[in-house]
């Protein structure tokens, strides 16, 4: 009964750590912006640029059918290395890690609850771009949406384990912030998440095939399309979740 009870305990704080969470991150702005509206900014503007009608370069597909896998990894590198790190590095910050250290509930807990309001917030992102996509642009939706939504998750997973890598090595939320963005906006129209690769001359392409990013959306593109698992993203995301998970505990500070 008494370890029943605790776990129950454990369970209850984690519950109401996430919904603090939630909350907290509905009120960040730049989190916010980041993960619902930007990746609806570019839909609009590149959908009323290019609309949507069959394009033979991108084998018979609409430049918005092509293009909306690259922005489900914008949200998912915007959570990873924007969002995260900033709520981490505010938290400690404002000694609320160190503070947790010190009772019962343990700092995992609050890490914990960041990966699960990061992974529903990634979920409200994707739906509302599917859904709007749908309505305006007549987006094809994949065939089978099971292992879109695995292959989702382990780019999500890898790129929250390089949120907490970086997280680890900034000292102020201001410096995630400027961190996060110098990295990640490079990234993204480098890896095809704001406009297909194929646009790209071949030399831009081969520099965006070393960002993780650029793994991230062709993992979701191959399965959205019905190509299976691209291996090559599958193996590179899985050594980027290892790389930074080892380093993001040799370098994590509680305070």
């Amino acid at each position: 009964m008494p370890a029943s009870s605790g776990g129950n305990k454990s369970v209850r704080a984690f519950l109401k750590m996430t919904w603090i969470e939630i909350k907290l991150f509905v009120r960040q702005p730049v989190g916010f912006f980041f993960t619902f509206a930007f990746p609806l900014i570019i839909l609009f503007i590149f959908g009323s640029i290019f609309g949507n009608e069959p394009v033979a370069d991108f084998g018979g597909r609409g430049t918005v059918d092509v293009s909306v896998p690259g922005y489900i990894g914008m949200i998912i590198g915007t959570l990873g290395m924007i969002g995260l790190p900033i709520s981490l590095a505010t938290y400690r910050e404002q000694g609320v890690l160190r503070r947790f250290s010190a009772t019962p509930l343990r700092p995992t807990v609050v890490l914990g609850a960041q990966v699960l309001v990061n992974l529903l917030m990634m979920a409200v992102g994707v739906i509302l771009l599917a859904v709007l996509g749908i309505a305006v642009y007549h987006l094809q939706l994949p065939s089978t949406l099971f292992p879109v939504i695995v292959g989702i998750i382990i780019g999500s997973v890898s790129f929250f384990a390089v949120g907490f890598l970086l997280a680890g090595l900034v000292g102020t939320p201001r410096t995630a912030q400027a961190v996060g963005m110098a990295i990640f906006f490079p990234m993204l129209f480098l890896a095809g998440g704001a406009l297909p690769r194929e646009l790209f001359p071949p030399a831009v392409r081969r520099v965006g095939d070393f960002l993780p990013l650029t793994h991230v959306v062709n993992l979701i593109r191959d399965l959205w399309f019905g190509a299976g698992w691209n291996m090559v993203a599958l193996a590179v995301l899985v050594g980027v979740f290892a790389i930074s998970v080892v380093v993001a505990v040799r370098t994590f500070r509680w305070e």
